[in-house]
């Protein structure tokens, strides 16, 4: 008999309790996935613009019939804790204060991807669907285009549309919310030459 070396995968709880002890820290970037401590990549310039636009253009269209949550962590499952880019949260009187947001808070969860594009795509998406998330949305800068995903189901979402400039997309939370994705991307000329 070989005996097989197995991975020890760390809880959320485990997760929580490292930060309190002081081994991981609030600069730490980093997020649990599958049990795993990952290290998020750094920002980028368009990155930032994408994420700034996204808070703007969606705060403008949602009001307060929803929180809009800017990378902070959500909790998936005992050993998943992501950190979107952006969330949309159902509105909490106490804002989220006494825990973490879980799949039936999530309304709408958004990544910016650029060098993390496989990641986000075949990693996190994935784990939002089989989360329940109803609806996952990847602003590919690289592509300068957004996949819009839908109907979770245990192996990521069965249904992925590709938007592109010029488009317009509704949130399934919000059929009555019409965006621009440009109004989401960075803007034209800082993508040129990609």
């Amino acid at each position: 008999m070989v005996a097989v070396p197995e991975r020890w995968r760390f809880t959320v709880d485990e997760y929580h309790r490292m930060a309190e002890a002081g081994i991981l820290t609030e600069d730490d970037r980093v997020e649990l996935i599958d049990g795993e401590i990952v290290r998020m990549s750094p920002i980028g310039d368009p990155h930032i613009a994408s994420v700034n636009r996204c808070n703007r253009t969606l705060s403008r269209a949602v009001g307060d019939r929803a929180l809009v949550s800017i990378q902070n962590p959500i909790n998936l499952d005992p050993y998943n804790e992501p950190e979107p880019d952006v969330a949309l949260l159902r509105p909490r009187a106490d804002d989220y204060a006494r825990g973490k947001p879980g799949p039936a808070d999530i309304l709408l969860v958004i990544e910016v991807a650029d060098t993390t594009l496989d990641y986000d795509r075949k990693t996190k998406l994935p784990r939002y669907g089989v989360a329940g998330i109803r609806e996952a949305w990847l602003l590919d800068l690289q592509g300068d285009a957004l996949d819009v995903h839908r109907e979770p189901r245990d192996d990521g979402y069965a249904l992925v549309r590709r938007y592109r400039r010029g488009e317009w997309v509704r949130p399934a939370a919000f059929p009555d919310v019409e965006l621009a994705v440009e109004d989401l991307l960075p803007p034209a000329d800082e993508t040129a030459g990609r």
